[in-house]
């Protein structure tokens, strides 16, 4: 399985070839209700795709392929699907989906990031920026910072790749149960910022994300720039919906049960368990003003990145902040 799973990675740009062909036949599909019928995909000069990778997590994916269709146009979208499954093309018709197998999950977490990486290089023959997030994070940039991605890319001149501020969005106990197709945003508000979620998520010049973080040479790693731009977050969506979540649990808890060696840890394992803490610790939470509580944050991730000397990366800190917050406005339009 290992060997299927890098050569997959190594012919990335073959299959993305393929699927940009499998894409121009869907392109008169019914798209999306979450995607604003007036995307057009980016005419500027900079060249911008997004790819995830997924399993069954339809109502993230929702989120996910809304998100950035709007910013970036769906057909610089690309999902790997972690075996074959009719519905993400359904509820992403215009996106480049991939099929890889899922007969065998051993080394689930490295294999899979082998792969990605692959088809990133490959993607980053194409695009100038190549975003990578799991399918429960949308990266929201703060208008009066940035007004779109290619704004933001272009203010970038040294960076290879960027880490955001992460955010938990929670469903509160007064939030009423999402329906199908609706902008969580217009729904959600709550939220605890997560050194855990701030995450590398953007990349050029064949940079590769390992656990969170980014791959640095050895010789490089001591003075290697931490790149977190101000005004840019990567909302995890996890907790906005605890409908899907209860779903999605039932599949991580399969998974991590398995007999195959490196499978998800304890997390997955226990995941109505963490659930569960994680609700209970959010009812415990004082508030702080969004504006406090983000220049709180910023000042915590910024200045301490990890630099694992043995896996040669660099990440953020992991930090559990004491205190929630609720997010402005301007985050229901990102």
């Amino acid at each position: 399985m290992q060997n299927s799973f890098g050569a997959l990675a190594q012919l990335g740009e073959r299959l993305i070839c393929i699927q940009e062909v499998r894409s121009s036949i869907l392109l008169g599909s019914t798209i999306n209700s979450l995607v604003s019928s007036t995307s057009e995909g980016l005419e500027e000069s900079m060249k911008i795709c997004a790819i995830t990778m997924v399993y069954r997590d339809y109502w993230a994916l929702s989120q996910w392929y809304a998100h950035y269709s709007r910013h970036l146009g769906s057909e610089h979208l690309y999902i790997v699907a972690h075996g074959y499954d009719t519905k993400i093309a359904e509820l992403c018709p215009r996106a480049n989906v991939i099929t890889v197998p899922r007969d065998d999950l051993s080394g689930f977490d490295r294999i899979r990031g082998h792969l990605l990486n692959g088809l990133q290089d490959g993607l980053g023959a194409v695009y100038d920026w190549v975003i990578r997030t799991d399918a429960d994070e949308l990266i929201c940039i703060d208008p009066e910072r940035f007004v779109d991605f290619e704004a933001l890319f272009t203010a970038q001149l040294k960076a290879d790749t960027l880490f955001a501020l992460g955010l938990n969005l929670f469903e509160g106990i007064e939030d009423a149960e999402l329906s199908e197709n609706t902008n969580v945003f217009a729904h959600r508000r709550q939220a605890v910022f997560s050194g855990h979620y701030s995450k590398a998520w953007a990349v050029r010049r064949g940079a590769h994300l390992v656990r969170h973080g980014v791959e640095v040479a050895a010789e490089h790693l001591a003075d290697a720039a931490f790149t977190l731009p101000k005004g840019v977050y990567m909302v995890h969506l996890k907790y906005a919906n605890t409908a899907a979540l209860t779903e999605a649990n039932q599949h991580r808890t399969e998974i991590a049960s398995g007999t195959a060696k490196g499978l998800p840890g304890n997390i997955w394992a226990k995941a109505t368990t963490d659930a569960e803490r994680f609700y209970e610790r959010m009812a415990t939470l004082p508030d702080l003003e969004w504006k406090r509580a983000r220049t709180k944050a910023y000042r915590t991730i910024n200045r301490s990145p990890i630099r694992d000397a043995k896996l040669n990366v660099l990440r953020a800190k992991s930090v559990n902040f004491e205190y929630r917050t609720q997010l402005p406005d301007w985050f229901k339009d990102c």
